[in-house]
Formats: structure tokens, C-alpha cells, sequence
């Protein structure tokens, strides 16, 4: 075989590869929020599905509605108190399991708004995960969604580019 037809075939098996992975993950419910018309920030929230049998890890997440776009999560400091931190390590999405994005817990902050988050606008958002790659989500603005309307209720989108 010549070194043209291994490098070729190199490259698309791992291009198979990926997006067959890509396929196992499935985002759910996907939302985004602020709290008011003239708010620097803003954050998004879903719940990711891994249909496989294998671990990964949601890593990074990008967007251009936003200077900075980073993973958060609520930790209780030793006052009782609640506080937004950042998740520097990732958020791991368990295989054959689900990882929730949600109001009080792990999320994706979008903080410098680039445009304001109206009511019924859609956002794009890559989510870079450690094994699958990239997956990038249409997210519905939603200003209205109570906390207790989380990711478990119905329309879901699954979008595997990347």
C-alpha cells in the first residue's frame, strides 16, 4: 500500500470513528436564559445523554453570543452559603447515563452578552467534549421557563456535527 492510500484511510477511519461517538451523545431540552433585557450574562442549561458504553467528559463550551463562555457549577462555601464557581475540570457524563444542566447546579455561563437573550431568539452553542468532540446545539432563548421545568420535560434536539 502506498503512504497516500494508508494516510487516507488513516484519516477517514478516524473520521468515522468520531462521528459514530458524536452519535452516542444526545442533548436534551436545551434552554437559555437572563435575568432582564440589559443583563451582562446570561446561561444555558440541558441535560446530555451518553448512549454508550464508555465515560466522557464535557470539557469547554463556545458561543458568539458571548465575549466568555465557561462551565459553572453552585458549590456551598463554609458559610452555608451558595456560590457560582467554575468548573475547571469539566463535567463528567457518565455512559449508558445523563448529565444535568440545570438552575442551581452544573450549567454553561455566558458572561460579556455580545446582544441581548430575547424571548424566543435561538443561540448556538459548541459543546467540546473530551472524547466525542464537538457537538453544536441550537438553544432557545426561554425567559419565562420556571426552575422546576427542567430538562426531563419533552422536546429534545440532537445535533452530532463536528
Amino acid at each position: 500500500m502506498s503512504i497516500k492510500t494508508t494516510l487516507f484511510t488513516a484519516v477517514a477511519a478516524a473520521l468515522i470513528s468520531t462521528a459514530a461517538f458524536a452519535e452516542g451523545i444526545m442533548i436534551k431540552d436545551p434552554y437559555a436564559r437572563s435575568s432582564g433585557a440589559n443583563a451582562v450574562s446570561g446561561a444555558a442549561f440541558m441535560g446530555i445523554m451518553n448512549h454508550t458504553d464508555a465515560a466522557d467528559r464535557l470539557i469547554a463550551a463556545r458561543s458568539d453570543v458571548a465575549a466568555r463562555v465557561e462551565l459553572h457549577t453552585h458549590l456551598m462555601d463554609a458559610n452555608g452559603v451558595m456560590r457560582m464557581v467554575e468548573v475547571e475540570d469539566g463535567i463528567p457524563v457518565p455512559a449508558q447515563g445523563m448529565a444535568m444542566l440545570q438552575r442551581g447546579g452544573d450549567h454553561v455561563m455566558l458572561m460579556g452578552l455580545n446582544q441581548p437573550l430575547a424571548q424566543g431568539d435561538e443561540i448556538t452553542i459548541t459543546l467540546v467534549f473530551e472524547t466525542a468532540g464537538e457537538i453544536e446545539v441550537t438553544v432557545p432563548v426561554d425567559l419565562e421557563r420556571k426552575p422546576e421545568h427542567g430538562a426531563g420535560h419533552g422536546h429534545g434536539t440532537m445535533n452530532t456535527d463536528g
